[in-house]
C-alpha cells in the first residue's frame, strides 16, 4: 500500500504570484466565503497585491489550492492574518493549522491580529491569540478581534 504524498506548502509575495495562482486562490476564497457562507461582500479589498502581502496555500496533485491564508504586514510592523479557508473537500486534515504554523513562523515574535469567525475562536486561541473587545458582526457573521502579542 502506497502512502499518499503530503500537501505542498506554497508561499508567494504578491509580486511573485502568477495570474493563474492569483485566480486560483481568489476562486477558493470566493467559493468558501461568498458562495458557501452565502455572504456577498467585497472579497477583493485591494490588499492582495500590496508589495508586503504574502499568500500561503497548500496544494496536492495539482495547482488548485486545498487551503489558503493571507498574511498582511501593516505599516507599524505588525501583521494581520486573514482569509483563512479550506476547500470543503479538504477539511478535517489539519491544513488550516499547518498554514497558521507557517505564517506565525514567518512573522516570529511580531504582534499579529485577526478577525476570527466566533465559532473558530478556540482554534486561534490554540496559537496564543486572545480576544480583544466584544463580539461583532461582519457581513452578518459573528466575529471576534483576536491578537497575539509580541
Amino acid at each position: 500500500m502506497r502512502s499518499q504524498a503530503p500537501a505542498t506548502l506554497r508561499r508567494q509575495w504578491s509580486a511573485d504570484l502568477t495570474p493563474d495562482q492569483l485566480y486560483r486562490v481568489l476562486r477558493l476564497r470566493v467559493e468558501v466565503f461568498v458562495v458557501e457562507q452565502s455572504c456577498p461582500y467585497p472579497e477583493l479589498d485591494g490588499r492582495d497585491l500590496d508589495p508586503s502581502t504574502r499568500h500561503l496555500w497548500l496544494e496536492k496533485g495539482g495547482p488548485d489550492p486545498l487551503a489558503y491564508l493571507r498574511l498582511l504586514e501593516e505599516d507599524d510592523g505588525s501583521f494581520r492574518v486573514g482569509r483563512v479557508c479550506t476547500a470543503r473537500t479538504a477539511r478535517g486534515q489539519g491544513f488550516s493549522r499547518r498554514l497558521m504554523e507557517a505564517a506565525l513562523a514567518e512573522i516570529g515574535a511580531a504582534s499579529c491580529v485577526l478577525d476570527a469567525q466566533t465559532y473558530v475562536a478556540d482554534f486561534y486561541a490554540s496559537f496564543g491569540f486572545v480576544p480583544e473587545g466584544p463580539e461583532f458582526r461582519e457581513d452578518g457573521i459573528p466575529h471576534l478581534r483576536m491578537r497575539r502579542r509580541s
